[in-house]
């Protein structure tokens, strides 16, 4: 089944990008910037409580896509600052890098942000972001369990994401 950019769910998703269990941490947001889901995997110092942490991250994509919207180089018409943009609207960001970690972000049409943080020498994820939004339709959006908006708690997703993350680059 088709969802979004034109990959399918398949017995194999995209290949790792480096050998290893580099996945620090992933978020994901709905439109609204509630957290649905939060998972660690390797995060060997906690800082903040979880609400602070959650605030902060989703504070960071709306600063970041606010920002690079106001840099875009080829669009005139630059907006205000800080205002919210439609999704796929103005220029975008995926990944930024600093010396400890790789922030990688995606945004689907319908305002779900998902945003992966790993080691820094890991590749590319976008194929790997959306393969990972594919999982959320599948085991989360068509679960007629599953109530929008509220955190995510289904098992079958949150094991087949372990599965996955654990073995991306």
């Amino acid at each position: 089944m088709q969802f979004f950019g034109g990959s399918e769910i398949s017995p194999s998703p995209p290949p790792p990008t480096v050998s290893g269990n580099n996945a620090h941490m992933m978020y994901v947001f709905n439109r609204n910037g509630v957290c649905l889901l939060y998972r660690e995997w390797n995060r060997p110092l906690k800082t903040l409580n979880p609400q602070q942490d959650h605030k902060l991250m989703f504070g960071l994509l709306f600063s970041l896509k606010s920002l690079t919207a106001k840099m875009d180089p080829t669009s005139a018409e630059k907006g205000n600052l800080g205002v919210p943009q439609l999704p796929g609207q103005g220029c975008s960001f995926h990944s930024f890098r600093t010396n400890t970690y790789k922030l990688s972000f995606m945004e689907s049409p319908s305002g779900i942000k998902i945003i992966l943080v790993t080691h820094p020498r890991t590749g590319d994820l976008r194929e790997s972001l959306k393969y990972i939004y594919n999982l959320y339709v599948e085991y989360v959006v068509k679960n007629p369990l599953y109530s929008p908006g509220a955190p995510i708690k289904c098992e079958l997703f949150n094991s087949t994401l372990d599965q996955y993350v654990r073995g991306l680059g």
